[in-house]
């Protein structure tokens, strides 16, 4: 019998180790979509759930969430969902990796900063069984943001995934100390008053 408060009947596993992330995209998801979402830190925590479960529509894995191993997280969520669809998102995954995951068997492959109604409407079009990774996404031959350099753009897309400059500092390989300059000349680059604000005027401008 359908869920009447969940009109589109679809039910979404989304796991990212970042709270803020995580939750932000399921509570957007709820609202844009109506569908009924379950939210977990881990993928082993996603592999238990969806054990449990027996059935999603959709699972939404972070690419850099820990555990991942790159697409080997992937692979082992194809298995454990007998085959149903199953997507990554990412903050700065480059367009080659979302090849290569959508030619592993990914239903797709989001950016973290695509907008709402962009994201619902990839949400039900992955859970249809077609394959979704943004138009502008993979015509992005330059990685940087603006006057940024490639490695100030990294940080920047780390800052918008909610990440700390810790964090950001463990995901790229580098010094706390070389992250929080890097912030500082963006900030200053972008005319920014701080690492948020960098973050909102690169999305106003639909540079991120």
């Amino acid at each position: 019998m359908d869920d009447p408060t969940n009109p589109t009947g679809l039910s979404l596993l989304i796991a990212d180790d970042h709270d803020l992330v995580r939750e932000s995209v399921a509570a957007l998801l709820k609202y844009e979509a109506n569908v009924q979402v379950t939210n977990v830190a881990t993928l082993d925590e996603a592999l238990a759930a969806v054990k449990k479960s027996g059935y999603f529509d959709l699972v939404l894995l972070d690419y850099k969430m820990p555990g991942m191993n790159g697409l080997e997280g992937l692979v082992l969520m194809k298995k454990a969902t007998a085959g149903r669809p199953v997507a990554l998102m990412s903050g700065n995954a480059s367009r080659a990796i979302a090849e290569e995951a959508i030619n592993t068997g990914a239903a797709g492959f989001t950016p973290k900063t695509i907008a709402a109604s962009s994201m619902a409407s990839a949400v039900r079009f992955m859970a249809a069984g077609e394959i979704f990774v943004p138009y502008g996404f993979m015509q992005q031959e330059d990685k940087t943001v603006g006057d940024l350099s490639q490695r100030e753009t990294e940080v920047l897309r780390g800052i918008a995934e909610g990440k700390s400059n810790k964090e950001i500092a463990r995901d790229l390989d580098l010094q706390e100390v070389t992250i929080k300059l890097h912030v500082k000349t963006l900030c200053r680059k972008l005319d920014a008053r701080n690492r948020t604000h960098a973050v909102i005027i690169a999305q106003n401008m639909s540079l991120l």
